[in-house]
């Protein structure tokens, strides 16, 4: 039985992902790159803001800083978590399923800690958290697993008792790599990898809700 949960942010409990597809385009075109490849999104997310950051500058030849970059995307994207993007279905009765047992629970993500923290707070459930770990504390980023062994660590819990809830492939595949427990939860901008994170996962939910429905009825 698990002893606690570890959740992405992006794609799991808040819909977000669609924003940061238009927003790398965006990004983009402001700086002169005038048709943006197709998958610049699908290269994005497997990596850091500072990888992402450089792989804009070096890739496309642009002639501003690191630092700039990453302001810059911040900055684009800021208001969208402050005021628009909204929790997926069934956040917080999943939360209230938790609490009542007893399980604790954190958030680790590759977005902006500004960024997590704006939207969490807006939706009211931030200070559920017992903490909220990002790529600043952890650089590698979710392509080493440090970031969840630290999340355990805090939760005082072994990898074999966690539970990390993912919606993208390479997280998934890091955390099942690193021996914690794995739950995917259905995001359309992951439907290209649908089967094979169904094939890897612990567990496949198409909403937060089946997710608890499964700890509820003890099978997770």
């Amino acid at each position: 039985m698990i002893k606690s949960v570890i959740f992405d942010l992006d794609g799991t409990l808040i819909d977000s992902m669609g924003i940061w597809y238009r927003i790398d385009r965006e990004f983009l075109r402001e700086n002169g790159v005038t048709d943006p490849p197709a998958d610049i999104s699908e290269r994005m997310k497997k990596m850091t803001v500072d990888e992402s950051s450089e792989y804009f500058i070096r890739h496309f030849g642009l002639s501003c800083t690191k630092d700039h970059v990453i302001k810059r995307i911040e900055e684009l994207v800021r208001e969208e978590y402050e005021e628009r993007i909204s929790l997926k279905p069934h956040v917080r009765e999943l939360l209230d399923i938790l609490d009542s047992r007893g399980i604790p629970y954190g958030v680790a993500t590759a977005t902006y800690r500004s960024l997590a923290e704006a939207v969490l707070k807006r939706s009211g459930i931030c200070g559920r958290f017992a903490f909220l770990l990002t790529d600043a504390e952890y650089p590698m980023g979710k392509k080493c697993p440090d970031i969840f062994l630290g999340g355990a660590e805090r939760l005082g819990t072994e990898p074999r008792e966690t539970l990390v809830v993912e919606d993208s492939l390479h997280c998934i595949e890091t955390a099942a790599g690193a021996g914690f427990v794995t739950a995917a939860v259905y995001d359309s901008a992951a439907e290209a990898e649908r089967h094979q994170i169904e094939a890897l996962a612990d567990y496949y939910c198409s909403t937060l809700s089946d997710l608890g429905k499964l700890i509820t009825e003890e099978k997770v």
